[in-house]
């Protein structure tokens, strides 16, 4: 009984898919007309376009403030995590004197904080700096 409902089912599906598919041939369906598309564009000369904003970014002083304050912010949290990481008993980090899995996931994520740290807080020197000679 279950074998011939499901023939049933199938041959309901296989035949409203038919129905469904049958005639959708969409390059004849859908019109298109040959002046809808643009001509490609001719390619740019090399160098600097006209009219356009090719100057340096400029950081206002706020930004920069907070782009190095974020900087030595990193540094020092992680270098604080770093150390109680390393200092750690409770053998999370360690077990039997071996770094574990724990460790390593959380000194990867301490040394990718310090290279983000670096770049963000370089950036934010560079701005002030460049805000100094302009001003």
């Amino acid at each position: 009984m279950a074998d011939e409902r499901d023939n049933t089912v199938a041959e309901a599906i296989s035949r409203e898919r038919r129905v469904i598919f049958k005639g959708a041939d969409t390059v004849e369906n859908v019109p298109v007309r040959s002046t809808e598309v643009p001509p490609p564009a001719p390619p740019r000369p090399p160098g600097r376009t006209p009219g356009r904003d090719t100057e340096p970014m400029k950081l206002s002083r706020p930004v920069s403030w907070f782009l190095l304050a974020f900087g030595v912010w990193s540094w020092v949290i992680w270098i604080t995590f770093v150390k109680n990481l390393v200092k750690d008993s409770s053998g999370l980090a360690f077990d039997h004197g071996h770094p574990t899995a724990y460790f390593w996931v959380h000194l990867a994520l301490a040394v990718v904080s310090f290279v983000w740290g670096t770049v963000i807080g370089v950036i934010g020197l560079r701005g002030l700096r460049a805000l100094r000679r302009t001003s």
